[in-house]
């Protein structure tokens, strides 16, 4: 069939016709395999080595090529730091470890201390506190008021409990008189060899070595 015209454009218009058909053509969807294990071999799959090749070295997570480049570094042994430092530095080194070692064990020793010490002091600011509680009952007890009844039964668990907690009532007569627990109020001339206390006319307190309150007594001295 004779053609008419210019063969160039219905060559141009045949391309054009199967552009068209092919842009026509509805797109087939993609498929990607993101399996971390083949199938086939049943070998690990690593999609960032796969995708290497194809990529540009600007493109890419940053991070994940940057502890790529990390892991594959290795520094040789004789170029580590450890055995870069000499004999004199190293001595230097355990000297300071083991004087930050003693400073540690002094600063909790210290601590232990404190600790101790502060607990101590509570206790005993609430026995002084009790004292006059104490002598209250010494009173009652003098006139008879204690001689029976639930009020003895509480002054007995009182003094029961602040004994747990290390008070010593210093009440004693007929011994020695000693100035670190006693307070001399009275002077009488007795038959006695040595300073001797007679009577105790208000007890005396202390917790360990410690004393929270002389005892107030009456001296009996040698004629």
């Amino acid at each position: 069939m004779p053609h008419h015209g210019n063969e160039e454009e219905h060559g141009s218009s045949a391309d054009r016709s199967q552009d068209d058909g092919q842009e026509n053509d509805p797109q087939k969807p993609v498929i990607h395999d993101n399996r971390k294990v083949d199938p086939k071999t049943g070998q690990a799959r690593h999609p960032d080595q796969e995708h290497t090749g194809s990529r540009d070295s600007g493109s890419g997570d940053a991070l994940s090529q940057a502890e790529d480049i990390l892991n594959s570094v290795e520094v040789p042994a004789e170029e580590s730091v450890a055995q870069g430092v000499d004999a004199a530095a190293a001595e230097e080194l355990r000297n300071d470890l083991r004087r930050l070692q003693a400073e540690y064990v002094n600063y909790r020793k210290r601590v232990e201390r404190d600790r101790a010490v502060a607990g101590e002091m509570a206790v005993i600011g609430v026995l002084n506190s009790l004292l006059p509680v104490l002598d209250d009952v010494d009173a009652a007890r003098q006139h008879g008021d204690l001689a029976d009844g639930p009020f003895a039964a509480i002054a007995a668990k009182l003094e029961a409990a602040l004994k747990t907690y290390g008070l010593v009532r210093i009440d004693e007569t007929g011994v020695e008189f000693d100035p670190t627990i006693h307070e001399a109020l009275i002077q009488q001339p007795g038959e006695v060899e040595l300073d001797t206390v007679s009577q105790v006319l208000r007890s005396g307190y202390k917790t360990g070595d410690r004393v929270l309150r002389a005892a107030q007594v009456i001296v009996a001295v040698p004629a």
